[in-house]
């Protein structure tokens, strides 16, 4: 990277433990933790879908993704150490360790399906896998369309870990031993 990187960025598959890996590094690193995932559930409950439907509405209504988006425009210049769990964080946030972990999609599915959030009514695994891939799909082609980006690239990012197999505690000193590299 050549400098340390002043915020950590962490995006990747849906199920792949970007949440739970974004609360071990804020809690690490005594971080402020950004989460767009839960801004984006909190804006689909406020408009009453669920967040594969506004994935969906975001597709034809660039507004939804200026409102999530927007959020980064003030992070950049922030002072403290910030945590900043989205999918597009590493692109608003350049100079940041951008983390990527990804998973098998059958794998992300279950543990979608065992740990539903509020607005994610899975009835199967299934069904869970099916929303995934389409929120996918929805997102990637409009990551590409409207920025030029290709969330799958993984010269994007400095750390990129494959979680389907590995246990958490495995993951999160994989994070923590490449930041310290990063920052050394």
């Amino acid at each position: 990277m050549g400098k340390t990187p002043k915020h950590i960025t962490i995006t990747g598959d849906l199920g792949s433990g970007k949440s739970s890996m974004a609360t071990r590094l804020t809690e690490k690193y005594g971080a402020t933790r950004v989460s767009t995932g839960a801004v984006q559930r909190e804006l689909a409950t406020t408009l009453g879908m669920t967040t594969l439907e506004l994935n969906q509405r975001a597709d034809s209504d660039p507004t939804i993704d200026q409102q999530i988006d927007g959020i980064f425009a003030s992070l950049a210049s922030r002072e403290d150490l910030l945590v900043v769990d989205s999918r597009m964080a590493w692109h608003f946030l350049p100079q940041s360790f951008k983390i990527c972990l990804t998973v098998d999609p059958m794998v992300a599915a279950k543990r979608i399906w065992e740990h539903q959030r509020a607005g994610e009514g899975y009835a199967t695994v299934e069904e869970c896998l099916t929303a995934i891939n389409a929120r996918k799909a929805s997102e990637r082609a409009r990551f590409w369309r409207t920025y030029g980006v290709r969330l799958e690239d993984e010269a994007n990012y400095d750390l990129v870990i494959d979680t389907t197999t590995l246990p958490a505690d495995d993951v999160a000193a994989l994070l923590f031993a490449g930041y310290d590299k990063a920052c050394a």
